[in-house]
């Protein structure tokens, strides 16, 4: 079944929420530091949905991608099998500083392979991989804000089954304590906590925090200050007990995320779908023989359903990320995907269709589609 066309369809959305980040030093530590404030503008955004095609008439479908990516793949991949999708991943991830990209970069193009083989198999992208599980329970997340807003979002949570969060937090290491105290009181000993305070930390803010979690029977603590710093993180992982996960902004590296882990930089490994379901699947088998987890980050590619499926074959990893209200779902509706996976009972369950099981009105996305690469 050989690789025929690539094609690019960006999606304008009219008047939706962009935002420009202006940096800000943060005025309650001892050290300069900055978080940034969000600037909100309605005005039009874009979706990149990326089509395989095939000479047997089956086609994969996943968002992400952009014109350099399809030119490249359009050199290097047309006329090949669409099912030798471990010979062209060694391909494309071996080359990939020969064509001068980052690694992960042909991630959406490794999604639609996936999406030929369950179609052409007729089976779900699930029963291909070998299911774990029938759903992933989901936690939700949202950025800095005061105690009050974290407490909000965890009952709009429960309100749809929700039993676990994650506040961000960039307020430094003394102002955060009292706020996870009080956070475990609200919700209990039997609702999952999580916290990330996305690079706010030095080394004794993450060792004096850490331990606080530890008594509060926190989940993990992420990303606590800049990952470059390979031997701090060492020091911080050997110190704790709860579990630190540092290498969020190189997640799209498998291999340096590889090493982070043998060397003892993390104890857990981020990952997600958005760069291919090939590398998520060798990250996890990678965790799972060190005894420990892969836990995946936000959507995914197609609104959800990659991720949703990848975590239902893979036990090593706890929950799903998912956004408070549940936009990054919402946004597949207005591309001409029509079942974005919904929360039930606090969990999200893949589709039963072929391939990854999204559902297109293709007329609908073809016809909203501003560029056609």
């Amino acid at each position: 079944m050989k690789i025929t066309a690539i094609k690019l369809y960006i999606v304008e959305l009219p008047g939706r929420v962009s935002n420009t980040y202006q940096l800000v030093q943060v005025p309650t530590v001892r050290r300069t530091q900055y978080t940034h404030q969000r600037q909100t503008t309605k005005e039009p955004t874009h979706e990149a949905i990326l089509r395989v095609y095939t000479d047997a008439g089956i086609e994969g479908l996943c968002t992400g991608g952009n014109p350099e990516m399809v030119k490249l793949l359009r050199a290097n991949v047309l006329g090949m099998d669409a099912l030798d999708r471990e010979r062209i991943f060694q391909k494309l991830h071996l080359g990939t500083r020969w064509v001068y990209q980052s690694p992960g970069w042909f991630g959406a193009f490794d999604n639609c392979l996936w999406d030929i083989a369950g179609k052409a198999a007729n089976l779900p992208v699930w029963a291909l991989m070998g299911r774990a599980r029938d759903s992933i329970p989901v936690y939700q997340t949202a950025g800095d804000g005061p105690v009050e807003m974290y407490i909000e979002h965890i009952e709009q949570g429960r309100e749809l089954g929700i039993r676990a969060y994650k506040p961000h937090s960039y307020k430094g290491g003394k102002a955060d304590i009292p706020i996870m105290v009080k956070l475990r009181e609200y919700v209990g000993p039997d609702f999952d906590l999580m916290l990330d305070p996305v690079c706010s930390y030095t080394l004794r803010e993450a060792i004096e925090v850490g331990h606080v979690l530890e008594k509060l029977d926190f989940v993990w603590l992420e990303e606590p200050f800049h990952e470059y710093k390979l031997n701090l993180y060492q020091e911080l992982c050997s110190e704790l007990v709860i579990p630190v996960m540092a290498n969020e902004t190189f997640q799209h590296d498998m291999g340096v995320s590889a090493q982070w882990l043998i060397q003892g930089g993390t104890d857990r490994v981020r990952a997600t779908g958005h760069f291919g379901a090939t590398q998520v699947l060798k990250l996890a088998h990678l965790a799972e023989l060190h005894g420990t987890n892969v836990e995946i980050n936000g959507t995914g590619g197609l609104y959800g359903l990659v991720n949703v499926t990848l975590e239902c074959c893979i036990l090593n990893t706890d929950y799903y990320e998912f956004g408070v209200g549940g936009g990054g779902q919402r946004i597949g509706v207005e591309v001409g995907m029509l079942n974005p996976p919904e929360v039930v009972d606090g969990c999200l369950t893949p589709s039963s269709g072929p391939g990854w099981g999204a559902e297109w009105d293709l007329a609908y996305l073809e016809k909203h589609s501003v560029i056609v690469e």
